[in-house]
């Protein structure tokens, strides 16, 4: 185990959050780094990447998800390796290099792990599916208080899986060498389609959410509406393709591989986000 910090980037997201958490309750030191944070660090500007990484042997690395922010997550990796950096564990996706995802975002994706593989640094990677708490945070929370999930999910399915089950395989990997080299898919025990999903959310905070299924290029122009790039936009429609085109609805088993015990059900995160008052607003 390390005895440096271990530096997160992306501390405030989804998983950074929880895995900061975690090494705090076990004594492990860690530097976190962002835009807003005392130790800055900005991906869009790499004056800022050496003095984050300096003094630092392992790093948990949160990209963009957009095809130039992936891009420059690859770049960044390999030039801390090379100065230093001796270990990362890679955030990465569900279904890198799998066949239906002729993407931009995902041979974006697949870039940076291959980047990531071909620094100087050890590695793990790991991928999880969709995350259950994009329900209770960003754009999606949104819609669960308007009632109406708009996403152009088709009729596919996916087995969305608990953030806090993937930050207890990251400290896993963070903390346990015997993880290097190796990439772990992850999934929740079962998959759901959005209808699915608007049932369950409908059941935990009762209200009626029903889901709208959009076309990809309407959620594209909805999405740019309410603030986000065009990149950024494309980017999230063709992620969501691929649960569109049913390429998504299988199950993985990393969280068992990692952790000897199974993922949160879907239904038990609805149940307790709704009574913590996520969604009383």
């Amino acid at each position: 185990m390390t005895t440096t910090p271990i530096l997160i980037l992306g501390g405030a997201g989804k998983t950074g959050r929880h895995v900061a958490e975690r090494l705090r309750a076990r004594g492990v030191p860690i530097r976190l780094a962002s835009r807003s944070s005392e130790q800055r660090f900005d991906w869009y500007d790499e004056s800022t990447w050496l003095p984050a990484t300096a003094g630092i042997d392992t790093a948990y690395v949160v990209p963009p998800y957009d095809p130039p922010g992936l891009a420059l997550a690859g770049r960044f990796v390999q030039h801390a390796a090379a100065n230093g950096l001796r270990r990362v564990v890679l955030l990465s996706g569900r279904g890198v290099g799998s066949p239906g995802r002729d993407f931009a975002v995902y041979h974006a994706q697949l870039e940076l792990e291959n980047a990531v593989k071909d620094s100087d640094a050890a590695w793990t990677i790991v991928r999880p599916s969709w995350f259950m708490q994009n329900f209770s945070t960003d754009f999606m929370h949104a819609q669960v208080l308007a009632g109406e999930l708009r996403l152009p999910a088709g009729d596919g399915a996916e087995p969305w899986i608990d953030t806090e089950d993937v930050a207890d395989v990251m400290v896993a990997a963070l903390l346990d060498e015997s993880h290097t080299g190796e990439t772990y898919s992850l999934s929740g025990p079962r998959a759901l389609t959005l209808d699915e999903v608007a049932t369950e959310l409908s059941a935990a905070t009762g209200r009626q959410i029903r889901y709208v299924a959009l076309e990809p290029e309407e959620h594209v122009t909805e999405m740019i509406g309410q603030g986000a790039s065009q990149v950024e936009a494309e980017a999230l429609r063709d992620l969501l393709a691929v649960i569109r085109n049913h390429r998504s609805g299988y199950l993985s088993d990393g969280v068992r591989q990692v952790l000897g015990r199974e993922p949160r059900d879907f239904a038990d995160w609805t149940r307790t986000t709704a009574r913590a008052g996520v969604w009383s607003s």
